[in-house]
């Protein structure tokens, strides 16, 4: 890697077929959606009605280098999901877009205790989420496309409800709830506070993944594994602050770092959201160039599609622009992102052999 390919279109990385790990759905609404939302469910909190000034609000307060700014924009996205309505169409379009970006498998993630600010239980939160899935996926069929859909439970590392959280995913899990995440501010909220869920998760063999990596640094990430359990580490990014490179180039990994590779313990890496949040100054400098040279196991993601104004066909652009990748980079990247997704091995083996592959033959 890269394979130095040569300039690839727009519209062949559209239509190659792509795995999707790390996604939120209230981070990827559509601008349209949030200001009709907002005008039926009474939320008067926008700072303006106008889709496409919407839009262009929501990635310039997301460009603040802070990830506690970043965190906030979710006010206003969170604020119109507070109805079983809302979250249905929400999460239909949600499908809908990622099929139309060319994406097969996500695991879509959202934390079900912010949108029972008018009286929702847990319960019907997941409900009408997963009823949305359902529609979403039934209408890209109807369209000729496929894709399928694993929903992620989080909480929010900042509040004391991990556990609860826990037990719901484990509840639907068999309803298309795939795993478990944290999320939040990790500067001082340690994973580690939350050890009961991860233990009560560990104990039903369920599967987690924990943001860990992204605004704190190397305890965060060791915490997230060694403490934790994690399968996969949101972000996981700074995991380069335990690599050194010499000035003739020899590369030489820490002890931790060598741990993540030599697990294949799965990066959820997402470019633009990175740069975003101040952890990486840009593309250029992102450390998934030396990542992914090292064969650690590296997944490109998209994070939040409209704070970031990406999808994933956009995260492939940039990084082939950027470094060079090429198809065969990217059919690795998506194969990586695959083997590590929590469904069960047959179905992952199908989708690698029967979808994705032949899809990335197809281009080439």
């Amino acid at each position: 890697m890269p394979d130095e390919s040569p300039v690839l279109p727009t519209e062949t990385l559209r239509r190659a077929p792509k795995v999707l790990l790390h996604d939120h759905l209230d981070g990827g609404l559509r601008p349209a959606t949030v200001a009709e939302l907002a005008d039926a469910t009474g939320y008067a909190g926008l700072p303006t009605t106008d889709p496409a000034e919407l839009g262009s609000w929501f990635r310039r307060a997301a460009d603040s280098g802070s990830l506690v700014s970043y965190l906030e924009t979710f006010a206003h996205t969170c604020g119109v999901m507070q109805t079983e309505e809302a979250l249905v169409r929400v999460a239909a379009e949600a499908v809908e877009d990622l099929a139309a970006d060319g994406v097969v498998y996500a695991e879509v993630r959202y934390a079900p205790e912010l949108f029972v600010e008018r009286g929702l239980s847990l319960d019907a939160v997941v409900e009408a989420v997963q009823a949305g899935f359902t529609e979403g996926t039934r209408r890209v069929a109807a369209n000729g496309g496929t894709i399928r859909i694993g929903t992620l439970l989080c909480a929010m590392r900042q509040h004391a409800r991990a556990l609860e959280i826990a037990n719901l995913a484990v509840r639907y899990r068999d309803a298309g709830v795939a795993g478990f995440d944290i999320a939040g501010p990790e500067d001082g909220f340690p994973p580690t506070r939350n050890l009961d869920a991860f233990e009560y998760l560990r104990q039903n063999n369920a599967h987690f993944t924990i943001h860990a990596g992204e605004a704190f640094g190397l305890p965060s990430i060791w915490e997230a594994i060694q403490h934790c359990g994690a399968e996969r580490l949101g972000h996981g990014v700074r995991i380069v602050e335990d690599i050194k490179t010499d000035a003739d180039g020899t590369v030489h990994l820490g002890r931790l770092a060598a741990y993540v590779r030599d697990r294949r313990i799965p990066l959820e890496i997402c470019p633009t959201s990175n740069v975003q949040t101040g952890t990486v100054r840009s593309i250029a400098e992102h450390p998934i160039g030396l990542l992914a040279k090292l064969r650690f196991r590296v997944t490109v993601n998209t994070d939040n599609r409209l704070m970031s104004g990406c999808t994933m066909t956009s995260e492939f652009a940039a990084l082939h622009e950027t470094f060079g990748y090429g198809i065969d980079d990217f059919r690795w990247f998506t194969i990586n992102a695959m083997k590590s997704a929590f469904i069960d091995f047959d179905a992952r083996l199908a989708l690698i052999d029967d979808v994705i592959k032949p899809g990335y033959a197809a281009l080439t």
